[in-house]
């Protein structure tokens, strides 16, 4: 049987989406093993229930249960799906609420950013000993990580441990294609698609249908639409000239020039503190789904778009290859971007596992980018590895809306006050 095994449950949705897609494959009835972990007893209870309500509503006949020990759970694994979130809500809210009385604003604060650089120095440790142990207990199976941040965790886990079947999975680059597609009417099947660089910051290299760029015609359907020309993504399409994969909302607090002007995120429409309202709906939703539950109402979905970490498993069990966008370790996939960085890249995902595409130097504008990007992202990883205090006030020095924010001496004391407040969520080393 194909054992599956779910690190992290708190966020129910992700589970019931990847879960659905591999209850509704006919060639998996009967063959799925689904093995659930969380340190949240009363989550790990709901999410079995749910799984043992899609299975039965799937007619899926597989064998579901929860185990609270992670090495046990660990053993005999396929593939383990993680999407955690070390210090939950509480933590995230520190995230926000202790730069905001700097006078820094976020928007997402899950990637770089000082919220960004908080949670890599929660959730590398995590991801790291997770890594080690699947080495031990399951070498052969595919580490499939949907947590943020990726290229913190990723980059970390392949330094520290040397595990190879890792990839991050994200679904920001096949909605932004579906996204394309739609604006300048054409089934996305009819249209080419390349995109490269960081997750959260990749950009759409190649937009083409029969050999011709449709970039003419998406500037055509942006010239019309002064509202569309009015988001974050179009700003930065029209300055660098190819268009990003990440949401306005994420993009915004990547680039020194908008959070810390009012009257630009106001231009731009963009939410500040919008990650708080979506923990706070993804809270909601877990109240519904276990509301929906004892109702026995129906949860199976059943989306024509598969979660990226579903649609990898199915390629790997089923041999029907499949291109998915991954976050893997920089070995010559992207030349003109730091070796050993995790990059997001196509891959060929089949039987054969995880093949990743060279896609050779990015635009030297967009390297660059990335690369202010990647200045956060390792220092960092050699906070949390190295266990350097220094490192974090240098990753939030180096962060560009915190620099265009806030002078030296404020952002070495908001970094001392997210250190103790977070407290033992951290590298033991980086608290000392």
């Amino acid at each position: 049987m194909a054992r599956i095994v779910f690190i992290g449950v708190g966020d129910v949705e992700l589970t019931r989406r990847v879960a659905s897609a591999l209850m509704l494959a006919p060639s998996l009835r009967g063959e799925l093993e689904i093995v659930l972990h969380d340190d949240d007893p009363g989550r790990l209870a709901t999410t079995e229930r749910l799984v043992r309500a899609l299975d039965a509503e799937a007619r899926a006949d597989a064998k579901i249960r929860s185990v609270f020990d992670r090495r046990q759970a660990l053993k005999g694994a396929g593939f383990v799906v993680a999407h955690l979130d070390v210090g939950g809500f509480e933590a995230t809210l520190r995230d926000f609420e202790i730069p905001h009385r700097y006078g820094l604003r976020q928007t997402i604060g899950d990637t770089i950013g000082i919220g960004g650089v908080f949670r890599g120095l929660r959730m590398i440790p995590v991801l790291v000993e997770l890594a080690a142990q699947m080495a031990e207990e399951c070498p052969d199976a595919w580490l499939l990580s949907c947590s943020d941040p990726m290229a913190m965790t990723g980059w970390a886990v392949h330094e520290a441990t040397g595990f190879e079947r890792f990839a991050g999975l994200c679904h920001s680059v096949c909605d932004t294609h579906a996204y394309l597609a739609d604006l300048v009417g054409r089934d996305e099947d009819e249209v080419s698609f390349l995109s490269a660089g960081l997750n959260h910051q990749s950009f759409v290299l190649r937009f083409e249908a029969g050999g011709r760029s449709l970039y003419p015609e998406l500037d055509a359907v942006l010239d019309a639409d002064p509202q569309l020309r009015r988001h974050v993504r179009a700003e930065l399409y029209r300055t660098f000239g190819y268009f990003p994969t990440q949401s306005s909302e994420h993009a915004a607090e990547y680039v020194p020039w908008i959070m810390r002007h009012p009257d630009e995120t106001s231009r731009l429409g963009v939410p500040v503190e919008e990650y708080l309202r979506r923990v706070g709906k993804s809270l909601h939703l877990y109240e519904e789904t276990r509301r929906a539950l004892s109702a026995g109402h129906p949860l199976l979905i059943r989306w024509q778009h598969q979660e990226p970490a579903a649609a990898a498993i199915l390629a790997m069990l089923t041999g029907e290859e499949k291109e998915i966008y991954v976050n893997v370790a920089n070995r010559g996939l992207i030349g003109n971007l730091p070796a050993g960085s995790c990059v997001e890249v196509p891959a060929d995902v089949g039987a054969g596992g995880v093949r990743p595409r060279a896609v050779g130097d990015l635009p030297v504008q967009l390297a660059a980018l990335n690369r202010t990007f990647l200045n956060v992202v390792e220092l960092t990883v050699r906070a949390a590895l190295d266990g350097e205090r220094g490192h974090v006030y240098h990753a939030a020095m180096l962060d560009p809306n915190t620099a265009a924010t806030l002078p030296l001496p404020a952002i070495e004391r908001l970094c001392d006050e997210l250190i103790e407040a977070h407290g033992d969520l951290l590298p033991p080393a980086v608290r000392a």
